[in-house]
């Protein structure tokens, strides 16, 4: 009889080379199904994994929300438990899809967190350039904003994607996917001071050579470590708000959009898979929406 630790194993190298998902990706399966496992092995012990029925499933649901776990991470560890089970029809190994009917809790439509385009100054004319971290950090944000990339896609940029002359960058998404992005010209020029005038003389550990950003001992930033420091440049300029690398990728977006860049555009740029998910970004804020009121439809005053 097939446990859940074999299941599971078997979960992750289907997910690893036929979905080609990321290592963060796969992660975060794993730990929704290890929810689910210890849920079932505490509950209904005499369930043999195979035999799970939609009742159990809903029954490990509503314990998540009587934990008080959020409904965006209800709605992610759902999404978990159905690739599951689709895993095993794909597998023969059940007839019937549990998860098939399983509800999704309601998600209300949530709009990023973004920074203004003076906050987003302000925190890039703060970091110092007195240092060779300064000098790196500076270009790092410099391309996390310009480009809208992902913490884990800044921090995997190789130099060899790096194509200055076009000004465009390749990127390696999810699901390894590949898409082109152009990257703004400040970003470019405090990324050739960084490469040309700091890197060069920095130490290199073998199998870091080819990563653009390194930390003082030659190896690939972390994504922890991006989240520190930007961190530490928001609190050094005194802004209250909770900044993490995504919100730059949010006020990336939002910028584009407000200044009136097509969303198509913007979906290829930000590697989105479904135009729906760019949609998020077209939030204004009414002020704005009362003057285009205003000054183009005829005949109306608000």
């Amino acid at each position: 009889m097939l446990s859940w630790e074999n299941l599971t194993k078997r979960f992750q190298h289907y997910l690893k080379l036929e979905r080609s998902l990321s290592e963060n990706s796969i992660l975060a399966y794993l730990q929704d199904m290890e929810k689910l496992q210890r849920y079932m092995e505490q509950q209904f012990s005499d369930t043999p994994p195979l035999q799970t029925q939609l009742p159990h499933l809903r029954s490990f649901v509503n314990s998540l929300a009587a934990l008080e776990i959020s409904a965006y991470t209800q709605a992610r560890i759902v999404s978990g438990i159905k690739a599951f089970f689709r895993f095993l029809m794909y597998e023969d190994l059940i007839t019937e899809d549990p998860a098939q009917l399983l509800e999704t809790p309601k998600l209300g439509r949530k709009l990023p967190d973004t920074l203004s385009f003076h906050e987003i100054q302000s925190i890039l004319e703060s970091i110092p350039l007195g240092s060779p971290e300064g000098h790196r950090n500076r270009a790092m944000l410099e391309m996390l904003y310009s480009s809208g990339l992902r913490v884990s896609e800044l921090v995997e940029l190789k130099l060899s994607h790096v194509y200055a002359d076009a000004r465009f960058l390749r990127i390696i998404g999810k699901g390894n996917k590949e898409r082109l992005v152009p990257v703004g010209q400040d970003a470019l020029k405090y990324l050739q001071i960084y490469l040309e005038e700091i890197r060069v003389h920095m130490p290199l550990v073998k199998g870091h050579e080819q990563y653009v950003f390194l930390n003082r001992r030659g190896k690939k930033l972390t994504r922890v470590m991006v989240f520190l420091i930007i961190k530490k440049q928001v609190e050094a300029i005194g802004l209250e708000k909770n900044v993490s690398p995504h919100t730059f990728r949010h006020s990336f977006a939002t910028h584009l959009v407000e200044g009136g860049a097509d969303l198509r555009a913007v979906q290829e740029m930000l590697g989105h898979e479904s135009i729906t998910t760019t949609e998020i970004y077209t939030h204004l804020d009414r002020d704005y929406l009362r003057q285009v009121l205003q000054e183009f439809l005829p005949r109306k005053k608000c």
